[in-house]
């Protein structure tokens, strides 16, 4: 079983090289976005409570994002592994989704990879999508700034803590998406 877990800052391309890992190893995408979008859509008892939270502008609670991912992770499942992206994002989440995958999977997280971009190109690249996207925090640099600042000092930890155990890998997001894929294939190949 292939359990990664795929770091980028926003505009790093990481919902695409998520989706190529995804076919090339037979892998499920596991998205906390997505998880949160359809616990909330189908007003499930979690996505109801992490609602509750998100309306009162106060951040969802580890523990809610733990259960929908441990859910998750429960529904049969026909591949080879998952792929994490955007969780974990602090190192009690880090702690908690190697319990889960073990626990769940009798598993473990098998490699990090950290798509590594120039803050500029970030920018550049937000800014871009958020000309045909319509996401309002696409469009304004401070904001995207910010968020890109956010990243990197949530997630530190989380690297070093992966780089301790020997599993963390960063891989230049910049160039040609399929280039790109490559180098991620390479890393994972190394592990299999």
């Amino acid at each position: 079983m292939i359990n990664i877990v795929l770091f980028g800052p926003p505009g790093s391309g990481k919902g695409t090289q998520a989706q190529h890992l995804s076919e090339k190893f037979n892998l499920k995408q596991i998205s906390t976005g997505d998880l949160f979008r359809y616990n909330i859509k189908n007003e499930t008892e979690l996505g109801k409570l992490a609602k509750s939270f998100i309306d009162k502008g106060e951040l969802v609670p580890d523990q809610v994002t733990i259960d929908m991912l441990t859910d998750e992770l429960r529904k049969p499942s026909n591949t080879n592994g998952f792929i994490f992206d955007g969780f974990p994002r602090t190192v009690a989440q880090t702690e908690a989704l190697e319990k889960i995958v073990r626990q769940e999977l009798n598993s473990e997280i098998s490699i990090c990879l950290s798509l590594v971009v120039d803050d500029e190109i970030l920018v550049q690249r937000l800014i871009k999508r958020g000309e045909t996207s319509g996401r309002t925090d696409d469009s304004d640099v401070e904001i995207i700034r910010n968020r890109i600042k956010e990243y990197y000092a949530k997630t530190a930890e989380v690297a070093e803590l992966y780089k301790k155990q020997g599993k963390y890998v960063e891989v230049n997001g910049v160039g040609d998406i399929s280039e790109i894929s490559e180098k991620l294939f390479a890393e994972v190949e190394k592990i299999k």
